[in-house]
Parts: C-alpha cells; sequence; structure tokens
C-alpha cells in the first residue's frame, strides 16, 4: 500500500507543478483563461488526491489500531506523524476553498471567477504554507518508498524547488489579489 501510495504521490506532485505554473501563470496575468486540458489535469489530480487521502486513512487507521492494541501510543515519539496528518488534513479543507474560490461562472460566453477579498487571499496563502509543511514531513518517507538511497541530495533538491515554486505560487495569489483590487 506504501508503495502504490508513492505512485499515486509523484503522480499528485507533478499534476501539481504543472497545475501550479499554469494557474500562477493565469493569476498573474501572463495567460488568458482556462482550457479543457486544465480541466482535465485539474480532474485527473483530485481523482489522485483523493486516492492518496483514501491510503492515508487506511494507514492512519491501522496506527491508531496498534496504538490501542499495545496500549502506548508514543505520541512525542510519533510527533512526525502526527504533523503528517494534521496538515494533510487541514490541507484537505485549503484545497476546498481553492476549489470553490476558483470554480467560476459561464455568462455569455464569459467565464467569471468569485470574489477574490482578503480572505479569500488568506486562505490561498495558508494552504500554500500547508502544503509546504506537509511536504516537508513528507519527503523522507516518499524517498524511501521509492527506493532512493541519496537521501541528503533528494530531499534538498526537491524542497528547494518545491519551495521556489510555492514561493512564486503565494506571489501568483498576491498579484492576483492586487488585480482585483485594482480592477
Amino acid at each position: 500500500m506504501r508503495k502504490t501510495n508513492a505512485i499515486v504521490t509523484v503522480l499528485i506532485m507533478v499534476l501539481f507543478l504543472i497545475h501550479m505554473i499554469w494557474g500562477g501563470m493565469e493569476l498573474a496575468g501572463m495567460t488568458r483563461g482556462g482550457s479543457a486540458l486544465f480541466k482535465v489535469l485539474s480532474h485527473t489530480m483530485i481523482l489522485l488526491i483523493m486516492i492518496h487521502i483514501g491510503i492515508g486513512i487506511v494507514t492512519t487507521v491501522q496506527t491508531i489500531r496498534t496504538c490501542r492494541q499495545s496500549g502506548v501510543s508514543y505520541f512525542r515519539q510519533n510527533r512526525l506523524f502526527w504533523i503528517r496528518r494534521i496538515s494533510g488534513f487541514a490541507l484537505m479543507l485549503f484545497m476546498i476553498c481553492h476549489i470553490v474560490i476558483f470554480t467560476g461562472t459561464q455568462e455569455s460566453g464569459t467565464y467569471r471567477l468569485s470574489l477574490f477579498a482578503g480572505v479569500q487571499l488568506a486562505t490561498q496563502i495558508l494552504m500554500v504554507v500547508c502544503l509546504l509543511v506537509h511536504l516537508l514531513c513528507n519527503i523522507t518517507p516518499l524517498r524511501i518508498a521509492l527506493g532512493i538511497e541519496d537521501r541528503h541530495r533528494f530531499r534538498t533538491d526537491v524542497l528547494l524547488v518545491l519551495a521556489i515554486l510555492l514561493l512564486l505560487a503565494g506571489i501568483a495569489f498576491v498579484v492576483y489579489y492586487i488585480r482585483w483590487k485594482v480592477i
């Protein structure tokens, strides 16, 4: 199950990078309007995320059962495990906000997005931060599940690229917010 989750995670990361770059360019006004391909990529990513969530729920339930059977939970020693679960749950909530905010309506052949005010900006910035925490905590288990041995270099390279791209995503949300205020 963990190997399947690792493969699903890599697919999510690839689709997420495409989604983030493409969406960031749209938010910054560098491209015009969504396309059918962007919608298909987004829906595919949502399906993979649902599979990832399902696997996460199963492994969490197994862990809780094991803790109950042994009578000891070692919460402090398993703090990273719980940070992974809590950040994943929070990320789920912020992703629902993201979907609601960026699902528009079609009016007279024109695609219109919902209002993007301060609250929406805050939820999107929190989503980016939560995603960074979730990725930071899960890079090592992903590396192990994929059988990648060069621990330090892999983690550093992946985190550097993701941190830069997430920073750019945060900037794109701010630019989009400013564009809403100016228009």
